[in-house]
């Protein structure tokens, strides 16, 4: 199967996001040693996000940006310090079984998401009896209609099998199976082919796709790899140091870059299908976030830049339909956006903007 990314569908009816994040916010604390001040790890700051039925958000950035964290927040792993998550346009309640049914996470290492002492028919039923979503005489059959949903077949032979029978790929496939037990409207896919060999990250990539398309999902899709953003999103959200710092339909963004960071990542990331990314040089290393710069966070590695940058948080500036970059060099040529990308307004597809980490302060 071929993935072509998709333009001009957008969410119908005005139907609120299957999830949405209101300006999520998470400090983690840590201790310094015996009679000092506990300091805080800024993680994630003021970040909103709308997931909406049948797209792909992808979050992406490199390790630290609270990627990892994002999606833990949005399943309800750690609590938000300030912020809020919305549910099919509801207050979303606090965990427990009525939300890990709607709203399912997809670890990043399929080695370890899956206990090797139990085979495959425990591992897929073990959902479908704790949900009740197949009944005892018919789990069998629930289980290999799983498995074919993610393409392992014949059913019957993969039914038996344990974990360490299986590739990377494959077990990954059983951990997204596992996650569509539930039945969820909601998939978050924390970096699932990162760990795969580079030969199958495709075909995970292509269910996931599949997925979205005919099932409806809505999936985010965190990963620190633009390249397979953009062949597999709808939208992208860039993050850097804690913050969306540009967010816009996939395409678009990655052949017109407007933020000086999203031009880095794209410049290290080259890709033939691809109009020829921007080069620029990017010196020093991420900040820390136990003192983050002020103003722009990327700042210090910016060539471009000013005074300014340092002293004020640059807001979200329109740069193009459905497109926002947080750099002031857009001050004077773009209006001031909100920072949520909102599927109403994009020409292609959109979904959100989104943010950070796990939960500790580094990301993987």
């Amino acid at each position: 199967m071929t993935h072509t990314p998709r333009h001009g569908a957008q969410p119908t009816g005005g139907e609120p996001p299957a999830l949405e994040a209101r300006a999520l916010t998470k400090h983690f604390p840590i201790r310094r040693g015996w009679g000092m001040r506990t300091a805080l790890v800024h993680a994630v700051e003021d970040v909103s996000l709308r997931l909406y039925g049948g797209t792909v958000t992808a979050v992406v950035g490199e390790s630290g940006s609270g990627k990892s964290t994002l999606a833990r927040m949005l399943a309800r792993l750690i609590e938000p310090t300030s912020g809020q998550v919305l549910l099919g346009g509801a207050p979303a309640p606090h965990g427990g079984r009525e939300y890990s049914s709607a709203v399912q996470l997809v670890l990043q290492d399929p080695f370890a998401s899956l206990n090797p002492i139990h085979g495959l028919r425990y591992i897929l039923g073990r959902p479908l009896k704790i949900h009740g979503t197949a009944q005892d005489s018919s789990a069998d059959e629930a289980i290999k209609d799983l498995l074919r949903r993610v393409a392992l077949t014949p059913a019957e032979q993969f039914i038996e099998k344990m974990p360490h029978e299986l590739s990377g790929g494959q077990r990954q496939r059983v951990a997204i199976a596992r996650a569509l037990a539930v039945q969820p409207h909601v998939l978050l896919a924390d970096e699932p082919v990162s760990m795969l060999d580079v030969s199958i990250r495709l075909g995970v990539l292509n269910l996931l796709a599949d997925l979205r398309d005919r099932e409806q999902l809505a999936i985010l899709y965190v990963t620190h790899d633009i390249a397979s953003a953009r062949y597999l999103a709808d939208t992208i959200a860039v993050m850097y140091a804690g913050r969306v710092v540009e967010a816009g339909p996939a395409v678009q963004l990655t052949d017109h870059p407007q933020h000086p960071y999203t031009q880095l990542l794209l410049s290290a990331a080259p890709d033939p299908d691809r109009a020829e990314a921007p080069s620029l040089a990017g010196a020093g290393s991420p900040p820390s976030l136990v003192n983050p710069p002020s103003g722009c966070r990327f700042h210090p590695r910016c060539p471009f830049a000013m005074p300014r940058c340092a002293e004020q948080l640059p807001p979200a500036f329109e740069v193009g339909p459905g497109q926002t970059s947080a750099c002031w060099l857009h001050e004077t040529s773009a209006t001031v956006s909100a920072n949520t990308v909102s599927p109403d307004t994009v020409e292609e597809r959109t979904t959100s903007s989104a943010t950070p980490e796990t939960n500790a302060p580094e990301d993987q």
